[in-house]
């Protein structure tokens, strides 16, 4: 007899795995436009839309193989510990059960939100807000799953319910994103990404970036480069060349992509590396709190950010 119980308790816990993973992947579609839509509104590094409409339309192609998957984790790393914690906590208090493990869910989100702005720089209150929202309609979805079990409905019955109406959701989800995406836009709560304006003296100081390449800019124009790209002799094969040495920058205003920028030429004779005479130009981007400076080669494929070294 405890055998039955143990193993109705595990089929549960399994319905209601699935249905809260459907639920989770219901909403993704149109979480990805809303993200694709402030993306695009970034900043593209010089290198136009094309490639934020090839990621959409690759996207739409890998949805149905990942949706699936991606709504089971969430579901484990914050749905089902969210209604755990709920139903531990708050068992006394009064009201819908969805609703505590609502409470239980946000509260496992806010860890998720401190975890993201500690280890990936996220916005701990945009983070903490999203993760709170994205955890309504998996919980409605497990409550749905609960009633139609007492309702006499039993395992994949209970899951293919949910499912099928998770997908008429998704769809409705995915068409409403579009509108909000274009009011957001209209109303401003989606920026169009405007670069910082960075004076001489701001943009003195060492940049680096992730490959090793340090850039040092001295006042007065001066620079120092170790293992910088620069652009490559054009009779070279070869889609920019590695450079070290001294040599000069100035402030280029409006030149790079409608941007200010600066200009790093290394002095004659003085650098190392193939092909390293030529002037290199970097446009400024990034934030006012956060500046960057990039430049791409070899065609746009290519693209080299460099970031304030502190």
């Amino acid at each position: 007899m405890g055998w039955v119980e143990r193993r109705r308790g595990a089929g549960r816990v399994g319905t209601y795995v699935g249905a809260a993973a459907a639920g989770a992947a219901a909403q993704l579609p149109a979480v990805f436009v809303l993200s694709w839509e402030q993306a695009l509104f970034g900043d593209p590094y010089g290198r136009g839309y094309d490639a934020a409409v090839l990621g959409l339309l690759l996207a739409a192609l890998v949805a149905p193989l990942c949706l699936p998957v991606l709504g089971f984790l969430h579901a484990c790393v914050q749905i089902l510990p969210g209604a755990a914690l709920g139903d531990a906590v708050l068992r006394g208090v009064g009201g819908p059960r969805w609703v505590r493990h609502l409470l239980g869910a946000v509260a496992v989100g806010l860890v998720w939100a401190v975890v993201g702005a500690v280890v990936w720089g996220w916005s701990f209150a945009v983070a903490a807000c999203s993760l709170a929202a994205l955890a309504v309609l998996p919980l409605l979805a497990t409550a749905y799953a609960r009633v139609r079990s007492t309702a006499g409905l039993r395992g994949i019955g209970v899951v293919w319910a949910v499912w099928w109406r998770a997908g008429l959701a998704s769809v409705a989800l995915l068409v409403l994103a579009f509108p909000a995406a274009a009011l957001a836009t209209a109303t401003g709560l989606i920026e169009e990404y405007e670069p910082p304006q960075l004076s001489a003296a701001q943009l003195a100081g060492v940049w680096q970036d992730e490959e090793g390449a340090v850039l040092r800019l001295l006042p007065g124009g001066r620079a120092e480069l170790a293992r910088m790209p620069a652009e490559a002799d054009p009779f070279l094969d070869a889609e920019f060349a590695v450079c070290e040495g001294t040599g000069t920058w100035t402030v280029a205003d409006g030149q790079y992509h409608d941007r200010d920028g600066i200009v790093v030429r290394l002095d004659t004779g003085s650098g190392t590396g193939s092909g390293c005479g030529n002037e290199t130009g970097w446009t400024i981007a990034g934030t006012d709190r956060a500046p960057e400076l990039f430049a791409t080669f070899g065609g746009l494929e290519e693209l080299r950010v460099l970031t304030r070294a502190f």
